[in-house]
């Protein structure tokens, strides 16, 4: 990955920390969100370093036109970069001229003519509750040689995802202090806190976890081990649900974050309002939680065109 400290001239490189320092303090942005930003700032000035043949100051990014931004984009597309990240890289870099402008270092509107790509509307797919609820009870991989523990943890992490709606991350990083209370308050993306309720099946999961772990779990550190003490990895569970997807025979979009939306669609389906899927997600929008009406109508129609004799 470039690295913009290395490809930027001293002042351009400066005023970049600069902003990402401010993201973080002002916005509190994730890390996972920071670290995103950083990528799309180091790729441009790698792509500019090459196209101007040095590192770019602040009075290169102040004379910069459209054509400069548009090849840079063309690049990106070249290297196989879908019409999500572009757009995600061209909201970064009106961030960072944004903010370069705020401090008075330079102004440079050719970025106000470039458009973004036009997004595919993606709908969510969710497993069913048969297939869900055959994920999160995971004993399809294990053999007597398996630890006990390992499949409690295994089962507890799956059905915190599908009960509770938990993002993998937040799922991971429970710490016994919060995995203990009813609702869990879940510290989601852009340090936004949520309560989720606990339902039995997940409370059970989590009791036999605890009961099986060998290590000792200390009330301020995650919950779930890796088989050799440490911080149980998003990695390990995403490989897990993949093994599972063969061993279930579900298609390729049964990941964890199915599991998540499975939550939000059973929810709907069964009669939930919209606005308390908003609050159990932790979205900031209910436009984005209006993705799973969708969801919805699209299972609707497809019921439809099965049932109906004139279909």
């Amino acid at each position: 990955m470039a690295d913009f400290a290395t490809c930027l001239a001293d002042d351009a490189a400066a005023a970049a920390q600069r902003w990402l320092a401010g993201l973080k303090s002002e916005r509190r942005m994730s890390l996972h969100t920071l670290e995103a930003y950083g990528r799309d700032m180091g790729q441009f000035a790698s792509f500019l370093q090459r196209h101007l043949g040095g590192s770019a100051t602040l009075s290169d990014l102040e004379t910069l036109v459209a054509s400069d931004f548009r090849g840079f984009l063309a690049a990106r597309r070249a290297e196989g970069a879908e019409s999500r990240t572009i757009a995600r890289q061209l909201s970064t870099l009106r961030s960072f001229f944004r903010f370069a402008e705020r401090q008075g270092l330079f102004r440079n509107a050719a970025l106000s003519a470039i458009r973004s790509p036009k997004l595919p509307h993606a709908v969510p797919k969710p497993l069913s509750p048969e297939a869900a609820k055959a994920v999160t009870e995971a004993d399809a991989l294990y053999t007597e040689e398996t630890p006990q523990w390992v499949l409690a943890r295994d089962q507890a992490v799956l059905t915190l995802l599908y009960a509770c709606g938990l993002r993998i991350s937040e799922a991971v990083s429970l710490t016994p202090r919060e995995a203990a209370t009813d609702p869990l308050v879940i510290l989601g993306k852009g340090n936004k806190t949520r309560m989720v309720p606990v339902l039995p099946a997940a409370r059970a999961a989590i009791n036999a976890y605890e009961r099986l772990c060998p290590f000792a779990l200390k009330p301020h550190e995650p919950m779930f081990r890796g088989v050799k003490g440490g911080a149980l990895s998003p990695r390990i569970v995403q490989l897990l649900v993949e093994r599972l997807r063969g061993a279930l025979g579900l298609p390729d979009t049964a990941t964890p974050h199915a599991l998540r939306h499975s939550f939000a669609t059973h929810l709907l389906g069964n009669g939930a309002d919209l606005r308390v899927i908003q609050e159990l997600l932790g979205h900031a929008s209910l436009s984005t939680t209006q993705i799973y009406t969708d969801v919805n109508r699209s299972h609707l129609l497809e019921q439809y065109r099965k049932a109906h004799p004139r279909a």
